[in-house]
Order: structure tokens, then C-alpha cells, then sequence
């Protein structure tokens, strides 16, 4: 039965940025199609919190880690821990993110490196080592958060622009080498969101009212419509997919 390949359970995924938004919700998703959830944010709650709650209330574990993903001496450690903790790691969500705004000429060396760190360098680094113990079980689904940036260069966030790129170019080249050691690497690419992040672009008179006049659905997207996607991307149903970005955008791309 085809509903049978959308299944995760006896499956562990480790969700990054979970606390809120995008990362959140697929947490919940993934947990939804029967997995268990390790999530780790820079503020997540140790315990308590409320995407801890939404996965035990559905029956799955929840284990939550805080970490500052910009800083490399701190990911490693979390690293360690983790694969003390949780050796077997089936899905990787790299969902962590941050975006700072300031028109190119503006833009500072610190805004640069820490958006690079954060959103790009952590994600690789995170990959390779969830990678190796994937390449030996020769089992694994690396799922990468891209940007409609992926594709365009935005307005005042040269820095994430150019994180948003190399996460598009990371998820082919992991797929490159490992599709055929049985991991799958994709992206998600999300459009214009209600998040924390677009809070500046929904609450500008001006920008808002061309962002969604653009897009073909007339709405902001919501975290919830992340749920779906990646569970089939984390999924024996996406068996077959390797180095893709799929939109989630409201149509934006197709514009």
C-alpha cells in the first residue's frame, strides 16, 4: 500500500531551529508519521517546551539539545553528545537559520561570517558527521532547508543570499556522492512565510503588498505546509529522489 512507504516508525530524525516556525512544524510532522524527534535549537527549553510537548502528546520521544550554531566549537560538542546519546540518527532536518539585513555596502564582516557559520558551514558540518554513520549503515535522508534565495539574490541580505546558494549547491554535491551509498539529500526551498524571519517584509507597508502580489496562491505561507513535504522527503516514498529542491512557495517560482 503507498500509504505504508509514508511511514517513519522505529525511525529517530534530528531537527534543527526547531523552537519555532518551519522547524517546529516539521518536528511535529515527522513525529506525526511516526518518529521519534531529537530536536536541538541555540533556546530550545531542555524541558517543557512546546514542540516537546506536540511530540510526546503523539506518543514519540522527544530529546532536546540547545546549541549555538555559530559558534564551531560548540557544534562539535553537541556533536559528541549526540552521538553518545542517539548513535543512530535516520533523518536530518538542517533547518537552522538566521538572517540579518543590511543593504550590501552596509553589510559587516560580523553580519557576514555569522550568517555564513549559522547557515551554511554548521549544515556541512553537521551532514559529514551524520553522514559517516549513515554511509555505514548505508541507510539515511538528509533533508536541507534552502531559500527561494537558492535561486535569487534578495534585497539587502547578501549574506544569506549567498548561504541560501551554497546550501542549494551542498545538497547536490552530498547527493552526488552518497545517493548510491543509499542516503537521500534534498531541499526544501520555502517561499515567503509567516515567520519570525519575514516579521520586517509582513509588517512593511510597502514590501508586503508586492511580496504577495506576486504570488500566485495570495497568501503568506504557513509553517504547516511543511509538514507534508517533508515527510515524503523523509520517507521510503522519496526512495528515488536525490539532489532535489523542491518549492514550497505558493507558486512564487512559476511566476
Amino acid at each position: 500500500m503507498v500509504l505504508n512507504k509514508f511511514s517513519l516508525e522505529g525511525k529517530t530524525a534530528l531537527v534543527t531551529g526547531c523552537k519555532r516556525g518551519i522547524g517546529k512544524a516539521i518536528a511535529e510532522g515527522l513525529a506525526e508519521a511516526g518518529a521519534d524527534v531529537v530536536g536541538v535549537s541555540a533556546s530550545l527549553e531542555l524541558e517543557g517546551s512546546a514542540v516537546g510537548q506536540s511530540v510526546t502528546a503523539l506518543g514519540k520521544s522527544f530529546s532536546a539539545y540547545q546549541c549555538d550554531f555559530s559558534k564551531r566549537d560548540l557544534l562539535h560538542d553537541f556533536i559528541k553528545q549526540l552521538n553518545a546519546d542517539h548513535p543512530v540518527i535516520d533523518i536530518l532536518v538542517n533547518n537552522a537559520g538566521t538572517i540579518l539585513r543590511s543593504p550590501a555596502a552596509e553589510h559587516s564582516d560580523a553580519y557576514w561570517d555569522e550568517v555564513i557559520e549559522v547557515n551554511l558551514n554548521s549544515q556541512f558540518v553537521l551532514s559529514r558527521e551524520m553522514g559517516k554513520s549513515m554511509l555505514k549503515r548505508k541507510s539515511g535522508k538528509v533533508i536541507f532547508i534552502a531559500s527561494l534565495l537558492t535561486f535569487q539574490g534578495g534585497i539587502t541580505v547578501p549574506g544569506y543570499a549567498a548561504s541560501k546558494g551554497g546550501v542549494g549547491q551542498l545538497t547536490m554535491a552530498l547527493s552526488n556522492e552518497w545517493a548510491s551509498q543509499g542516503i537521500n539529500v534534498n531541499a526544501i526551498a520555502p517561499g515567503y512565510i509567516a515567520t519570525d524571519n519575514t516579521k520586517a517584509l509582513r509588517e512593511d507597508p510597502n514590501r508586503n503588498p508586492a511580496i504577495l502580489s506576486r504570488i500566485p496562491q495570495g497568501r503568506w505561507g504557513d509553517p504547516e505546509d511543511f509538514k507534508g513535504p517533508a515527510v515524503f522527503l523523509a520517507s521510503d516514498a522519496a526512495a528515488y529522489m536525490n539532489g532535489t529542491i523542491i518549492t514550497v512557495d505558493g507558486g512564487w517560482m512559476g511566476r
